[in-house]
């Protein structure tokens, strides 16, 4: 990958740090889901569904992998099964998980294996959704930021901005069946990122409705405004670019890096 000696501070990472691998995880979302002590309980799924304390071995993927071929197998019998279509998003999910590496600071890492595993959770999602009107909502909130890492892998504002609506949409859903402080500012974190401010801002109204003190009104506007100003920086970026390209006769950059890093934001 492009700069890998170069210092890069991820968009979405507001600790920065140096780009192993592929790419690092966004904490913002992890801080957000696990921010128990600042705002609501998450909801009833645990938060270690998200990432294995594994070192990243294709051998605890490999259960995942098993089951994901078995589901698949069975598919091929029934097609557009919601209920197999779930399992399936979730195993290869969870094979992700393990794929990737936990650094001895927490600092959690994708693997080239554990992307490619979330890119197949992501395609069996988009599947599922059409077969079900009510779609999982304990499954959707650990597929949405999921989307957002995928969202940081990718190489140019088109698949970046594809994969952030996407997890928008996901977390819609999560909000809509659970709206806990927690969704509500996750749900209005991705949606500045789509660029629609006012239906951010607005979501941010909801979640300080929902919120039981002044403190917790103060931090959710704390948070939320680093994230308006990080989300106003690659909107403008991301319009700069497209005005660039049109101006060069549509002719895409060569060798873009991921578009959501200020390495690939021009700095």
């Amino acid at each position: 990958m492009a700069g890998g000696d170069k210092e890069h501070k991820m968009l979405f990472d507001l600790r920065g740090g140096h780009r192993q691998k592929l790419v690092k995880v966004v904490y913002a979302v992890l801080a957000i889901l696990m921010g128990a002590s600042l705002f609501l309980t998450v909801g009833p799924f645990s938060i270690s569904e998200i990432f294995n304390s594994g070192g990243g071995s294709s051998d605890l993927a490999k259960p995942y992998e098993e089951e994901a071929e078995r589901i698949e197998a069975r598919l091929a019998k029934d097609p557009g099964n919601p209920k197999l279509l779930l399992s399936l998003t979730r195993s290869e999910l969870q094979a992700g998980n393990v794929e990737a590496t936990k650094e001895p600071n927490g600092e959690v890492i994708l693997t080239t294996d554990s992307v490619r595993s979330y890119q197949q959770a992501d395609q069996s999602w988009s599947e599922y959704l059409k077969t079900t009107d009510k779609p999982d909502p304990a499954l959707a909130a650990l597929v949405a930021p999921m989307q957002i890492q995928l969202a940081e892998t990718s190489t140019n504002y088109a698949q970046a901005d594809q994969r952030i609506s996407a997890a928008t949409e996901t977390q819609e859903i999560v909000a809509k069946e659970r709206p806990t402080v927690n969704a509500l500012v996750t749900l209005s974190f991705y949606t500045y990122f789509t660029g629609d401010t006012a239906a951010a801002d607005k979501v941010r109204a909801e979640a300080k409705k929902l919120a039981k003190t002044d403190s917790q009104r103060k931090e959710i506007d704390k948070v939320l405004d680093q994230y308006k100003e990080n989300a106003a920086s690659y909107v403008a970026a991301k319009t700069k670019a497209e005005k660039e390209q049109k101006a060069a006769g549509g002719k895409a950059p060569e060798n873009l890096e991921n578009p959501l890093t200020p390495g690939g934001l021009g700095g």
